[in-house]
């Protein structure tokens, strides 16, 4: 957060900007939102073509700024689970503006 600071001073539009970063955020958002709550392996076939590394360092980033949650089942084998957090949630809105944008201005629907 410094370096934003440093960086960008304490513009909000450049800090939102700055934790959405990368290609795959919003989808991955709004994924989430669909599903409640989804397992690692489902998020991804969600999410073709995206690299494992990729959404592995998305999640990360998104759950270092607490909109995802990330649930660890000690069992064999494994089991991760996502889900949007409260502070996450507050994103909901903005979702669904987006994809109501989309309904309207894609010409492909």
């Amino acid at each position: 957060m410094k370096n934003f600071e440093s960086k960008y001073g304490s513009c909000s539009m450049y800090y939102t900007m700055s934790v959405f970063e990368g290609k795959w955020k919003w989808i991955i958002l709004w994924e989430l939102y669909k599903a409640e709550v989804i397992r690692y392996n489902k998020l991804k076939d969600k999410l073709q073509p995206i690299a494992h590394k990729t959404l592995s360092k998305q999640l990360k980033e998104m759950e270092s700024s607490n909109l995802i949650h990330r649930e660890q089942y000690n069992e064999v084998p494994p089991k991760v689970e996502y889900s949007l957090t409260e502070e996450g949630k507050t994103l909901i809105p903005i979702l669904i503006r987006m994809f109501q944008w989309g309904e309207r201005h894609n010409k492909n629907i």
